[in-house]
């Protein structure tokens, strides 16, 4: 603070300045703590409270999980938590049991890599970190029921997070049914023989390894050996969401590469359809559902098989199967498992050298092809590359419907993850196999007709033609024609046909894959999983859990040269033999055994997927939540097919990964009988960024944002000219404000009301300090309206409002409480400020009602200076549950309204009117204006059209 701004403050003893406002909210977040004043009772349980609250509408109030970062807080990350805690206010004030609480996700990769740095075991570090970020969040007077706080690293937490993963390893998804079902029912109907195995065998004839792999293929938490995107650079496997567009992994920005490992994975493939389908019955933004869509990526086609003469068949999926007939290669991905089995030891007799890549035999092509793929990502392969490469498998199959030998290629365009990882090339129709087929030299067949000029013969043509509007040609067989049939029509006679010929059949392929649910790391969920000595995994039983994490000399997965695609994991937690090899009794019959710990880690979202369950029952070792508890809190009721949170704010950069993968736990536990909800958020709400300007020299690095000097319309830092452009906030671009800074300055109910004020909470804004001392005045303001600078005392007085008063005062209540419930905190702000601005203006002493009532108007956004006020106008109870003032109507609506009347489009009256008046009325009371009989002269009138209250507009004759 300035020193003139000091020493003006100073003037009047009993003016509200930073100190006096640190001073008033560490009394009343002592208060608030001591009171449990946001405590919100369960209808049950240990967390029952008053029945009378219990038994109000209830309101679930989320923020997206923090994760506790060694930098603290910057004033752009508390934007959401102020947002939610005045929505929360105002629902208090309203008549609602608000549950509002903030917990910290803190495993992942953040803690681990300062342990690796520094040597501080993850769990020091992180729990410092949390209590850093406690005092600043508190600073914030949030009203959090601090009783259902926790961390995702408390064993009693993450005990559930262990369980939750086994009840998804012991289940499967029952396609009849629509939902997942105990395993122990699958087991049931392969022992009692209503369901076959694979090879008709009795399920009792199967070894224990053979029964492990065949109810592997339905968990919907499996281990298979799957493509996984490795970065030796960070010695880990990474989510295709945690790898960027470049092939390189967003931590770290190390080379990623395909690679085969045996990992954890979950089945979220098997919801795909109930993901998609129950997005409508959520209110979300539009943007948000439909990056969940795209990502889902639901496409309808058929299955066609090509046979394969030594190896059975190759299975494609197509959204084209209308172009049959134009196959005329195919195209497998590198990582495809059918490659070994249908390379042949030479090349093909005719072979065309070009399709070789000038090796001698298919083996020593294939491999140096799979070697140049692996060090490319998923991106960059279906990036739209100039030069198509691939190379021949030696191999042919039959196009099931004209009877052709197509050659198989594989490709680094074709991705294991979508489809089945094979294709069936129409060059003709579509732009990379046409790319493909021109750069191999491949024939091209022509079975769409062209809707120009160019012809059917496609080595004349420029680029593919594709479309949905045309005609089929040169698509017939003995048995089947579909020349002259338009392309819906067409897919759905093929389909038929390959159906009744045993070679294919319709179906739907999503885009969605399962989900990678094993890291190599240290500092997450250990999996409540051992194998025995045949490699078959057995889950732990309920009274295993918590399995902990032990103690590890070394916190690092074992990292190595980052273009090292060859090499293979190696996890922090194989290296404490003592932990991984122990000896127990399951429980399961086979008495003590000797077993081998997995020694992967749960991902860090992991402890995100269900965090809004244990806000409900904190304190539970007996169960994952009361079903009472939850079924009050969650459940699906009138606007809430699905039930969930009422109010989740967060970033929209969370669109996809977090939000699908908690979406996709609650469907199992609702789907076991766990909870009520079937979808975890009701209500999302992306906030925007609070973006600063980042200053850079001419090297391009940045300096401190706070050093920079504006002069001559230029921007200068230790004299040199920097360059400036708007971007985030943050410690490593020198630009970060710590709000602790803006509390000092000014105070938390300034910092909460700047933030607020800033404008629209869902769109980014800039954040310019000197602005703040803006609602820093407000508040002055309004203290002065109640409390004398000079003695202190309360100015208030008990006498009745005039006429202007009261109309402006109930309009600010009708206002500010329609935009507090929409979320539209800026334009509260801007009343607030009118109305305040009306009373300063006003002049003389406040009448109470309206002190009182200005009070309770910003007590959501000030809720520290709020209740000072309110306790020194005399009441004993805590502002934060008072009634929100209601407003009068009477006193809402204008008095009068000003109606416009024209004559020939010109403006010839003005009347004052009352709001509510008819048609009839005001065309009577407009013909009778004294300006409108003249200007009218005695002309006749041909029509008279009223708009009322507002408008008359009158055409003589």
């Amino acid at each position: 603070m300035s020193e003139t701004n000091s020493a003006a403050e100073t003037a009047a003893p009993h003016r509200y300045t930073a100190a006096m406002a640190a001073d008033i909210e560490a009394r009343w977040q002592d208060f608030w703590d001591a009171e449990g004043t946001y405590e919100a009772p369960n209808p049950t349980g240990d967390l029952a409270g008053d029945p009378e609250l219990a038994a109000r509408p209830k309101k679930f109030i989320m923020d997206m999980f923090p994760y506790p970062s060694g930098a603290g807080l910057h004033v752009g990350h508390p934007l959401g938590y102020i947002a939610t805690d005045v929505y929360a206010r105002h629902q208090r004030m309203t008549g609602h049991n608000v549950l509002h609480t903030l917990g910290f996700d803190a495993f992942g990769l953040p803690a681990e890599q300062y342990a690796v740095q520094t040597g501080t075991h993850p769990r020091v570090s992180t729990e410092a970190n949390m209590e850093n970020m406690k005092v600043q969040l508190r600073r914030l007077g949030l009203g959090h029921d601090n009783r259902r706080s926790f961390a995702t690293i408390e064993s009693e937490y993450y005990k559930w997070t262990q369980w939750i993963f086994l009840q998804i390893f012991n289940s499967w998804y029952d396609t009849e049914a629509d939902r997942a079902r105990p395993i122990a029912e699958l087991v049931e109907q392969f022992e009692n023989g209503t369901r076959a195995t694979p090879d008709g065998r009795e399920w009792s004839e199967l070894t224990a390894a053979e029964r492990a792999d065949l109810l592997g293929q339905y968990r919907l938490a499996y281990a298979s050996d799957a493509p996984v995107n490795w970065s030796p650079g960070l010695g880990t496997v990474l989510a295709n969401e945690e790898v960027t567009a470049d092939g390189r992994s967003e931590r770290g920005n190390f080379p990623v590469f395909k690679a085969k490992l045996r990992q954890w994975n979950m089945r979220i493939t098997a919801y795909a359809d109930r993901l998609l389908n129950d997005l409508d019955g959520l209110d979300w933004p539009e943007a948000i559902k439909l990056q969940q869509r795209n990502w889902i990526g639901r496409s309808e086609g058929a299955r066609v098989e090509f046979p394969v003469d030594t190896a059975g068949g190759i299975t494609v999926f197509t959204t084209r199967q209308d172009t049959l007939f134009g196959a005329t290669y195919m195209v497998l991905a590198p990582e495809h498992d059918m490659v070994e089995r249908i390379i042949p030891a030479a090349w093909p007799e005719g072979t065309h050298p070009v399709w070789t890549g000038g090796h001698a035999s298919p083996a020593e092509a294939v491999t140096a092809y799979r070697k140049q793929a692996a060090a490319k990502s998923d991106v960059e392969r279906q990036a739209e590359a100039k030069d198509k490469t691939g190379v021949f498998t030696g191999a042919y199959a039959t196009n099931p419907v004209s009877g052709e030998k197509v050659p198989v290629f594989i490709a680094d365009y074709v991705l294991m993850g979508y489809g089945t990882g094979a294709i069936m090339a129409v060059p003709a129709h579509d732009a990379r196999d046409f790319a493909f087929a021109r750069a191999f030299e491949l024939p091209m067949r022509c079975v769409v007709q062209p809707s120009d000029d160019r012809g059917t013969d496609p080595s004349t043509w420029d680029d593919a033609f594709s479309s949905y509007d045309a005609k089929l040609v040169n698509s017939a067989n003995d048995e089947i024609s579909l020349d002259g049939l338009g392309v819906v029509e067409a897919k759905a006679t093929i389909t038929e046909w390959l159906k009744e010929h045993g070679v294919g059949e319709g179906t739907v392929n999503f885009r969605l894959r399962d989900w990678l649910f094993s890291r190599q790391r240290y500092w997450g969920e250990p999996f409540p999983i051992v194998y025995d000595e045949d490699g078959i995994a057995h889950p732990l039983p309920e009274s295993m859990l918590p399995l902990e994490l032990p103690e590890v000399e070394d916190y690092s997965p074992r990292t190595f040269d980052p273009e090292d695609a060859s090499a293979q994991p190696e996890t922090p937690l194989s290296r404490n033999a003592d932990w991984v090899n122990v000896t127990l009794d399951l429980g399961d019959g086979a008495g003590p055994r000797k077993y081998r710990r997995e020694t992967n880690t749960m991902p860090n979202w992991a402890g995100s997927c269900w965090y809004e369950l244990r806000y409900l029952d904190p304190n539970n070792d007996r169960q994952l939540v009361d079903p009472e508890i939850e079924q009050y809190w969650m459940g699906p009721r009138e606007g809430q097919p699905t039930g969930g949170v009422d109010l989740y704010v967060g970033g929209a950069e969370h669109a996809v990964l977090h939000l699908l993968y908690a979406r996709f736990w609650s469907k199992v536990l609702h789907d076991l009988g766990h909870i009520s909800s079937a979808e975890p958020f009701h209500k999302l709400y992306n906030q925007g960024m609070i973006q600063a300007f980042v200053y850079r020299d001419s090297r391009g690095i940045a300096v401190p944002a706070a050093e920079v000097e504006e002069r001559d319309g230029g921007f200068y830092y230790e004299g040199e000219k920097v360059s400036r452009v708007l971007g985030k906030m943050g410690k490593s671009l020198k630009n970060a404000v710590t709000p602790d800074e803006i509390c000092a300055e000014y105070g938390a109910d300034t910092l909460r009301l700047y933030e607020m004020a800033m404008g629209p909470l869902d769109v980014s804004r800039p954040w310019d300090t000197r602005a703040v001392v803006g609602q820093y005045r407000l508040l002055q303001r309004l203290w002065r309206n109640v409390v004398d600078e000079e003695t202190g005392e309360v100015t208030v007085v008990d006498t009745e409002p005039g006429e202007d008063t009261l109309r402006a005062l109930h309009k600010a209540i009708d206002g500010v409480g329609q935009d507090l419930a929409g979320m539209r905190f800026n334009t509260a702000i801007a009343k607030i400020t009118e109305l305040n601005n009306h009373l300063t203006k006003a002049g003389g002493p406040l009448s109470r009602s309206v002190a009182e009532r200005l009070v309770l108007l910003i007590a959501p956004l000030a809720p520290h200076v709020a209740e000072e006020l309110w306790r020194r106008l005399g009441h004993t109870e805590s502002v934060v549950h008072q009634d929100f003032p209601v407003a009068d109507p009477a006193y809402v609506v204008d008095e009068t309204v000003t109606c416009v009347v024209q004559i020939k489009g010109k403006v010839r009256a003005r009347l004052e009117i009352s709001p509510s008046i008819t048609d009839e009325e005001l065309e009577a009371l407009a013909l009778a204006d004294d300006a409108v009989v003249a200007a009218l002269g005695g002309a006749g009138i041909r029509k008279v059209i009223v708009r009322a209250p507002k408008l008359v507009n009158i055409v003589p004759a």
